[in-house]
C-alpha cells in the first residue's frame, strides 16, 4: 500500500477534493479568514503566555509536552490547517478518565501525526508500551487460518467481538473535518458497501434518515451508536453537525457491522453471541479484506504507513485499531486480589459491559486485548485467546478451592 501523504493529490482523489473544496467556497473562506486572523493575534504573544496549565493532568499529552516542544509546533499546521492547540484541546479540557489512563491529545488529518511529531511520537511511545514509531516498523497480518484455541467454553464466555477502525486518505478526520468532507466519507463507505455478496451483503441505515420504528430496533439490538456526549469526544470536536452523515451498515445476519463517521471514518465490527472468537475474527478478516479492495477499485485507499500502521484519529488505535474482546463471567477470580496483576502480565484490560466509560460491575465483564501497536492482528487476537482460556482455567481452578498463579509478564514486541 502507498504510504506516501502526496498520493492524495494525484489521479481521481484530486478531482473529488478540489470539488469538495468548491462545494464549501464560502464556509471555507470564513474559517481560513479566521485561522488566519486567529494565528496572528496568536503571534502577537510568545509561546510561554500560550502555554496550557497541566498542573492537574495526568493524559499521556501532559506528561510529554512541554514548553520547548510546544513553542516549537505552536505556529505549525498542516495542509489542511490544522494546529497542536487543536490536537491537545481534549487533553486539556479533560485531566484525567477515572477508568483509564487517557492520551489526551487526537490527530486532525494524516499529516499531523508527521507535522507534529515531536509530541506525538513520545505518546505514541508511552501509550504503547515503549513502540518508538521512529525507529520500529508495525506488522500486518490478516490470516485468522492461523488463530489456534479460538472456541471458548460458553458457561463462561457470552459473547465475542473484534473491531477496528479504517480512515480514507485525503479526507479530514472527524475532529477536523468539514460538512462536505464528512459526507465524502459516507459516500464512499456506503458506495464501496454496496458490493458486498453472500453472508456479508447487506444495508445502510443514516442515522439522519431511519424511522423511529428502525432506530428502535437497531437501539434493542445494541446496534446503535448515539451522539458522543463523553467530555473526551465532544473536546475533540467528534459531535459537530450531528447526525449529518453518520450512519451504521449491516449485514443480514446482523453480525459484521460498520459505523460511519463516529469517531474514525469507519469502525468494522464483527461479533456474535457465545464463545466462537476463531469465527468471529474469520468474518472480520475476510470482511475487512473485501472492504479494503472495494474502496481501492473506486479510487480510494485507506490511510497506512509501516511505522504506524492504519492511521486513525485518536494515538491510542493506531497500528492495527483492532479491539479483541468478550464479555465474560469470572465470580470468583474478580475477587481476587491477584486479578489485576493477572490481566496486567496476559496484556488485557477490563472495562464495564458498558464500554470504555463504565466501571466494571457484578461479575461480567468486557476484556480485551490492551495494545493495538506492534503486535499484528493474528497476533493480538491470538493473545487474547490464549489469555481468556488461561483466565477460564483460573476459575475453575477457584472453584475447585484449588491455587492459581500469576503467569509471567509477556514481551509487548517480537525480540
Amino acid at each position: 500500500m502507498a504510504n506516501s501523504f502526496t498520493r492524495v493529490m494525484s489521479g481521481r482523489n484530486t478531482a473529488v477534493v478540489l470539488a469538495s473544496i468548491g462545494a464549501s467556497t464560502l464556509a471555507s473562506g470564513y474559517l481560513l479568514s479566521d485561522s488566519t486572523a486567529a494565528a496572528d493575534r496568536k503571534r502577537l504573544y510568545p509561546p510561554s503566555a500560550d502555554f496550557p496549565d497541566l498542573r492537574k493532568h495526568n493524559n499521556c499529552m501532559a506528561a510529554a509536552l512541554t514548553p520547548k516542544i510546544y513553542a516549537h509546533l505552536r505556529d505549525k499546521t498542516t495542509s489542511s490547517n490544522w494546529t497542536v492547540d487543536q490536537c491537545i484541546q481534549t487533553g486539556v479540557d479533560n485531566p484525567g478518565h477515572p477508568f483509564i489512563k487517557t492520551v489526551g491529545m487526537v490527530a486532525g488529518d494524516e499529516e499531523s501525526y508527521e507535522v507534529f511529531a515531536e509530541l506525538f511520537d513520545p505518546v505514541i511511545k508511552d501509550r504503547h508500551n515503549g513502540y518508538d514509531p521512529r525507529t520500529m516498523k508495525h506488522p500486518t497480518d490478516l490470516d485468522a487460518s492461523k488463530i489456534t484455541s479460538g472456541m471458548f467454553d460458553e458457561r463462561y464466555v457470552l459473547s465475542s467481538r473484534v473491531r477496528t477502525g479504517r480512515s480514507i486518505r485525503g479526507l479530514s478526520l472527524p475532529p477536523a473535518c468539514t460538512r462536505s468532507e464528512r459526507r465524502e466519507v459516507e459516500r464512499v463507505a456506503v458506495t464501496a458497501l454496496s458490493g458486498l455478496k453472500g453472508d456479508l451483503a447487506g444495508r445502510y441505515y443514516s442515522l439522519g434518515d431511519m424511522s423511529e420504528r428502525e432506530q428502535q430496533q437497531l437501539i434493542d439490538e445494541h446496534f446503535l451508536f448515539d451522539k458522543p456526549v463523553s467530555p473526551l469526544l465532544t473536546s475533540a470536536g467528534m459531535a459537530r453537525d450531528w447526525p449529518d452523515a453518520r450512519g451504521i451498515w449491516h449485514n443480514n445476519e446482523k453480525n459484521f457491522l460498520i459505523w460511519i463517521n463516529e469517531e474514525d471514518h469507519t469502525r468494522i465490527i464483527s461479533m456474535e453471541k457465545g464463545g466462537n472468537m476463531k469465527r468471529v475474527f474469520e468474518r472480520f478478516c475476510r470482511g475487512l479484506k473485501q472492504v479494503e479492495q472495494l474502496i481501492q477499485e473506486r479510487g480510494w485507499e485507506f490511510m497506512w504507513n509501516e511505522r504506524l500502521g492504519y492511521i486513525l484519529t485518536c494515538p491510542s488505535n493506531l497500528g492495527t485499531g483492532l479491539r479483541a474482546g468478550v464479555h465474560i463471567r469470572l465470580p470468583i477470580l474478580s475477587r481476587d486480589p491477584r486479578f489485576k496483576k493477572i490481566l496486567d502480565n496476559l496484556r488485557l484490560q477490563k472495562r464495564g459491559t458498558g464500554g470504555v466509560d463504565t466501571a466494571a460491575t457484578g461479575d461480567t465483564f468486557d476484556i480485551s486485548n490492551l495494545d493495538r501497536l506492534g503486535k499484528s492482528e493474528v497476533e493480538l487476537v491470538q493473545l487474547l485467546i490464549d489469555g481468556i482460556n488461561y483466565l477460564i482455567e483460573c476459575e475453575k481452578r477457584l472453584e475447585k478451592g484449588q491455587d492459581i498463579k500469576i503467569p509471567a509478564p509477556i514481551a509487548q514486541f517480537r525480540k
